[in-house]
């Protein structure tokens, strides 16, 4: 009997010891599948080339810009090709636009941009997104500013037109759109900008 009563306190204590390495086992597998994946502030991968090289606009073109657009706290601007972003910060903290959003391939100049707003203490209000410009909406933008090239302010042509509203001004720097004349041409300090406002019903040849 001596015998049989250690074989079975032995078992016993076996058994117990392996629930406590099981217990732990699943504790610690549940730990691991509810922690919270750490956040990522890592740019995205650029798409593609950029059309235009980053060449800054004068502070006085900038401002020369928005002043021939006529913003006002009733707008909303989009800027293709945002850079560092110099254009949609003046337009909410010096013309007090109620929304801006600058549209910008190079996550660099993206991430400066960010930067830039939040030292002007303006980041509630401005937008910047690391994007094809060619793919973003822009049917909400009252006005549109550029500083492209004349070839792709040509193949933006069409979707201005298609997908802004009637009465959407268009500001570009130093280049125009070919065949769709603009309504104004101011010089700035040896600049060339130029002003179009979208029409009700958009001539076919511009389309």
């Amino acid at each position: 009997m001596l015998w049989q009563k250690i074989l079975f306190g032995l078992a016993t204590s076996v058994s117990i010891i392996s629930l406590g390495i099981a217990g732990c086992t699943q504790e610690r597998t549940f730990e691991t599948e509810t922690q919270t994946p750490t956040a990522t502030t890592t740019p995205q991968a650029q798409e593609r080339k950029p059309d235009v090289p980053f060449v800054p606009t004068p502070q006085s073109v900038v401002n020369a810009m928005l002043e021939l657009a006529q913003v006002s706290s009733n707008d909303v601007l989009y800027d293709l090709g945002s850079g560092d972003g110099r254009i949609p910060i003046t337009a909410v903290q010096k013309y007090n636009v109620r929304r801006a959003v600058g549209v910008e391939i190079n996550p660099e100049l993206v991430q400066k941009s960010q930067a830039n707003a939040k030292q002007a203490g303006i980041s509630d209000r401005v937008e910047f997104r690391q994007q094809d410009l060619f793919q973003t909406d822009l049917g909400d933008a009252t006005v549109v500013t550029l500083y492209l090239l004349p070839d792709i302010n040509i193949k933006l042509r069409p979707k201005l037109l298609q997908e802004l509203k009637p009465g959407t001004r268009i500001v570009s720097h130093d280049f125009d759109m070919g065949e769709w004349k603009p309504q104004q041409v101011v010089r700035v300090e040896g600049r060339t900008i130029y002003l179009w406002v979208v029409p009700e019903n958009v001539p076919q040849n511009l389309r």
